[in-house]
């Protein structure tokens, strides 16, 4: 620990940099996912039309339960069925699965 706490304060520039790059890295990755909504948001978007709903879930989870109007595209299908979003271009896209954590992700290829 002893030796911890002097490299720290004999490097202090490089500790700082480090920790600065470390929160940008996270920041960055924040917003290249999208923003994201409440389900009031949602409910309002999808009712005006102004949403597309797309569930990133496999099949046989969106088979047992999903949002109406959710269009179910396999987070592991979605680089290979993007031609299927073309016409909603001018639409909000929504992107939804079951912990959000592919959620992200899917929304940086879209």
């Amino acid at each position: 620990m002893a030796n911890f706490l002097a490299f720290i304060s004999e490097q202090w520039v490089l500790v700082s940099l480090f920790l600065g790059l470390i929160y940008l890295f996270v920041v960055t990755e924040h917003f290249k996912a999208g923003k994201q909504l409440s389900v009031h948001d949602v409910t309002r978007l999808l009712n005006a039309g102004e949403a597309l709903l797309v569930d990133i879930r496999d099949a046989k989870e969106y088979q047992s339960g999903h949002i109406n109007l959710a269009i179910n595209i396999p987070f592991s299908q979605l680089n290979t069925r993007l031609d299927e979003l073309e016409s909603s271009r001018e639409r909000i896209v929504i992107v939804v699965d079951k912990l959000g954590q592919q959620a992200a992700s899917a929304g940086r290829t879209l």
